[in-house]
């Protein structure tokens, strides 16, 4: 039986030190004094009997053991928040905060649908969005920091969950003026290499669209772009053409009348859209019923 037992308080310092590697910033983050903090992380270090942290007047490093520490800490603060929400079970479906990530190559094309009947059907939902890249949302969804996110699978998850909803084909952008925009789908093989315009490296449309192709990384070309609306005006420009997935075809070419969607006769989906969450996320059955709605919004 452990008799001084470390709080939670000195498990939150430690990982805002980690976090910010500065005792001031750290301090400033935690609402706490430099000094409280300072003396807080040193009285655990006593009780664990070994350093998580080294200091010197310019900066602070994590130790090698401190490294494993700060992994299990982290766990910890995330299965005591995943308790405090557990409350949210009690309350209406789709009640109270929601914190929500999507990727860019998404988020215009979906919001738009599924944001009014939320904010009507659920008018208690304080939903908060994120607009970022896979990537980042990936790490966001595991440390805690925000509840779900929707990607673009396939996509390397690291142990989280994925509850799919949409499969996409993807669609080739091109002048109509163009001798492909006459056919009425289009075999990859097809495209001039020459005139394809992908997103620049990143984003994992341009991986999910050479996938689709059957192209490697070094086949495109011109992949500086980062959203979608540039990719179609150069297009309309007549300056190449460009792939793009299926929920984005109605916002992006409606406005421009010069441009024809031809899709791939690539068999696929070649990607789909799905929410992904911590394997002990206690509010899986909001998740299901925000399913539905999209289900339901896409219908229409």
């Amino acid at each position: 039986m452990y008799t001084n037992m470390i709080s939670l308080k000195q498990i939150q310092y430690a990982c805002s030190l980690a976090e910010h590697k500065h005792f001031g910033k750290a301090a400033q983050h935690s609402h706490v004094t430099t000094a409280a903090l300072s003396t807080a992380i040193a009285e655990m270090e006593k009780q664990l009997g070994f350093a998580l942290f080294e200091r010197d007047n310019k900066k602070v490093l994590i130790t090698k053991l401190g490294h494993q520490v700060i992994a299990k800490y982290e766990n910890i603060l995330l299965e005591v928040k995943d308790i405090y929400d557990l409350r949210k079970t009690l309350e209406k479906p789709l009640s109270g905060h929601l914190s929500l990530g999507i990727i860019p190559t998404i988020a215009p094309y979906l919001l738009p649908l599924i944001l009014p009947t939320i904010i009507k059907q659920y008018p208690n939902l304080a939903l908060e969005i994120f607009e970022e890249q896979s990537h980042v949302l990936v790490e966001k969804v595991k440390k805690g920091e925000i509840d779900t996110a929707i990607l673009a699978l396939p996509y390397p998850l690291g142990g989280l969950l994925s509850l799919s909803f949409l499969g996409e084909k993807f669609f080739l952008i091109l002048p109509k003026s163009h001798v492909l925009a006459k056919q009425k789908s289009i075999d990859s093989s097809s495209i001039p290499l020459n005139k394809l315009l992908l997103l620049k490296d990143g984003h994992c449309l341009k991986e999910h669209a050479l996938a689709a192709c059957h192209l490697a990384e070094n086949d495109s070309i011109n992949a500086e772009a980062t959203s979608l609306a540039t990719l179609v005006q150069l297009v309309d420009n007549d300056m190449g053409m460009t792939l793009v997935p299926e929920i984005a075809i109605e916002q992006l070419v409606r406005n421009h009348p010069n441009l024809a969607a031809i899709p791939l006769k690539e068999k696929g989906p070649h990607r789909s859209l799905a929410f992904i969450l911590r394997p002990n996320y206690p509010h899986l059955d909001n998740l299901q019923l925000l399913k539905q709605i999209v289900l339901q919004s896409l219908r229409v």
